[in-house]
């Protein structure tokens, strides 16, 4: 059985993003091009932001924390505010090893009784090797 943990952001957390083109092929695309709008920084954040469409097909968005307010215009990228509050996560070490993992852990998570089901997938990239997947939890 999977461990979640309660997780709080404490601050909301304004991102730009570029939208996959496909799921789950079109992410590093997304990645990449993200990546190539502003220059790299060590105080920036990566994170995946996921949810079904109406028809039940996932639009993925590519994500960097927003280090200054002029970044949004710079990139011409859709924004986006991850809101604080109580999130449902789990830690995942050395996800590359196994990608697949993300997608099943919040196939797992989205199925908690007490999920927000307006929410969306929440991958939050702490380093090369883990991620933090997170769902906000109902008010």
């Amino acid at each position: 059985m999977m461990q979640t943990e309660r997780f709080t952001l404490e601050n909301d957390i304004r991102v730009f993003c570029i939208t996959a083109e496909s799921f789950p092929d079109g992410i590093m695309d997304a990645f990449h091009k993200v990546h190539s709008l502003v220059p790299t920084s060590n105080k920036r954040r990566n994170f995946g932001i996921s949810r079904a469409d109406k028809n039940g097909n996932i639009i993925y968005k590519a994500a960097l924390e927003e280090i200054s307010r002029d970044e949004t215009e710079i990139a011409g990228c859709e924004t986006f505010i991850i809101k604080s509050g109580e999130y449902e996560s789990v830690l995942i070490k050395d996800f590359m090893k196994d990608i697949k993992s993300i997608g099943d852990t919040f196939r797992k998570l989205i199925t908690l009784p007490e999920i927000d089901p307006n929410g969306y997938c929440l991958e939050i990239y702490l380093n090369e090797s883990d991620v933090r997947c997170m769902v906000p939890i109902k008010k």
